[in-house]
């Protein structure tokens, strides 16, 4: 089974998605700055399936047949520009936002290219982008007992790249993949995150994404 590659894996969002990798049968490595507090976390992360989760550097986690990026949005073009001869013909999915606190609120920060998606897309031109995974409460995610129920909306310019990660969050427990269309649209959907946040800030909750009328 595809080995799955996790870079700045160690916070909360990239953990929720490692674990739920995992528990759907694919090895997983946690990839950070620092091995060694990748390998600590690693061991908290408990998976309900075959797959196993380890700590790793980045540079580790590129090599894996698929990557996934999960750093803070104003380190992800600088991660995986240092990792590009490594990330060259892969699937590198883009979990990432570009947003700001102000307050109670989290606003929607727009990059030059209009989306963090289309930033990584400039930054690897050997490599497949597709966006996903964004509107994920982390908690719930980590938390395999949370009932987690979520649709996860995809989008990338490689409609079969696409289609193969979408099979991939199919058989994450508790995902449902949804494939939007082209890159064009990952600007609105990471935008999006900032209202999922804001919304759970205000009502002091966990809520994430469900379209209603879908057929799974």
């Amino acid at each position: 089974m595809t080995t799955v590659g996790i870079l700045g894996g160690t916070g909360p969002a990239g953990r929720g998605v490692a674990i739920r990798l995992a528990s759907a049968g694919y090895d997983v490595m946690l990839g950070s700055r620092d091995a060694a507090r990748a390998e600590v976390t690693a061991t908290t992360l408990l998976p309900r399936g075959t797959g196993v989760v380890r700590g790793a550097t980045n540079e580790a986690a590129a090599d894996c047949e698929l990557v996934i990026v999960a750093t803070p949005w104003d380190a992800a073009v600088a991660t995986v520009s240092a990792l590009r001869s490594s990330l060259a013909h892969k699937t590198v999915i883009s979990m990432v936002n570009a947003l700001a606190r102000e307050g109670k609120e989290v606003l929607p920060l727009y990059p030059s290219r209009g989306s963090m998606a289309a930033q990584l897309a400039f930054a690897l031109p050997e490599s497949t982008i597709v966006a996903a995974f964004h509107h994920l409460p982390a908690r719930q995610m980590e938390d395999l007992d949370s009932q987690l129920d979520a649709d996860v909306i995809l989008c990338s310019d490689d409609e079969r790249a696409c289609e193969e990660v979408a099979a991939i969050v199919d058989s994450m427990p508790g995902l449902h993949a949804v494939i939007a269309g082209s890159m064009s649209l990952a600007s609105a959907i990471e935008a999006f995150t900032a209202v999922c946040i804001s919304i759970n800030i205000r009502q002091k909750s966990y809520s994430y994404v469900k379209l209603a009328g879908l057929k799974h």
